[in-house]
């Protein structure tokens, strides 16, 4: 008896006790939030890399396009400052988990690989990879399957879903992996790759601007189809709750839209940039 007595006096104490513990749990996760250090702070850092027309370099020195704007207006809408930060595709999962920021917000694919190491938010955008080439190398070639020709060398951007996709629909190709988006198309431009694999509107902006080297083998088509998110580190529920809440929110008023396709379907911005 005494000793039932005794087991439902420690069972008590910790049903009074557990209710305190699982406040101060919580309190403890919502000051560990990102949002709440971003608050704190004033400044919501952000990783990106520049892509056409994503982000770009602007004739003062800044950044412009389509994510910039994204990353202003989300920071102007939570009340603090934003920090640009420049990062080396390849390595802006790594720098966002050592915290060098605390977003990327950059045309990020989300993928299943990619999920394993960072948290995406729901789809604020969906872009698709097309074909940009070389009049010369890849003169009468229309069509992706033409494309996959172990004669023919495809570059792309390293650690890209573009590359994953030249990988995997183009696999008899020779595909050749470069730093920078430029670096890329030069290989192109330069008569040493017969066409890049790039998301819309890069390949047509390209041929707009080089005509008389390039074409669109795949007119007003894309291959691929990929939602596009904000990537943030793991375990981090109350930021992940506000971006969500936010894509809700301007997805519903138009904003985006209204962005997109300032970005994505005119060249009005062309005079603002390098």
């Amino acid at each position: 008896m005494k000793l039932r007595n005794a087991m439902a006096l420690l069972l008590l104490g910790a049903l009074m006790v557990s209710p305190l513990w699982a406040g101060e749990a919580r309190h403890d996760l919502i000051e560990q939030s990102t949002l709440e250090k971003v608050i704190d702070k004033n400044t919501l850092r952000v990783g990106f890399s520049t892509f056409v027309p994503w982000a770009m370099k602007d004739k003062q020195g800044g950044y412009t396009g389509f994510e910039i704007e994204v990353a202003e207006r989300l920071a102007a809408d939570m009340g603090v400052e934003v920090q640009f930060v420049p990062t080396k595709w390849s390595g802006i999962i790594p720098a966002l988990l050592t915290g060098k920021f605390d977003i990327i917000i950059g045309g990020m694919g989300i993928t299943p690989q990619r999920n394993l190491k960072v948290n995406f938010s729901n789809p604020y955008e969906f872009s698709g990879m097309s074909i940009v080439a070389n009049r010369k190398l890849a003169a009468g070639k229309m069509g992706l399957d033409t494309y996959n020709d172990p004669e023919l060398t495809i570059v792309a951007r390293i650690g890209t879903t573009a590359a994953a996709a030249a990988k995997k629909y183009l696999p008899q190709a020779q595909l050749r992996l470069f730093d920078d988006e430029g670096q890329a198309l030069q290989e192109v431009l330069n008569n040493r790759a017969a066409a890049m694999v790039s998301s819309q509107p890069f390949p047509e902006f390209q041929t707009i601007k080089y005509a008389d080297k390039l074409f669109l083998p795949l007119v007003g088509k894309t291959f691929t189809k990929e939602p596009i998110g904000f990537a943030i580190r793991k375990g981090d529920i109350d930021f992940l709750n506000y971006l969500n809440n936010w894509i809700l929110v301007k997805n519903a008023d138009g904003w985006l839209q209204e962005r997109y396709d300032y970005w994505f379907t005119t060249q009005d911005w062309k005079s603002r940039v390098e």
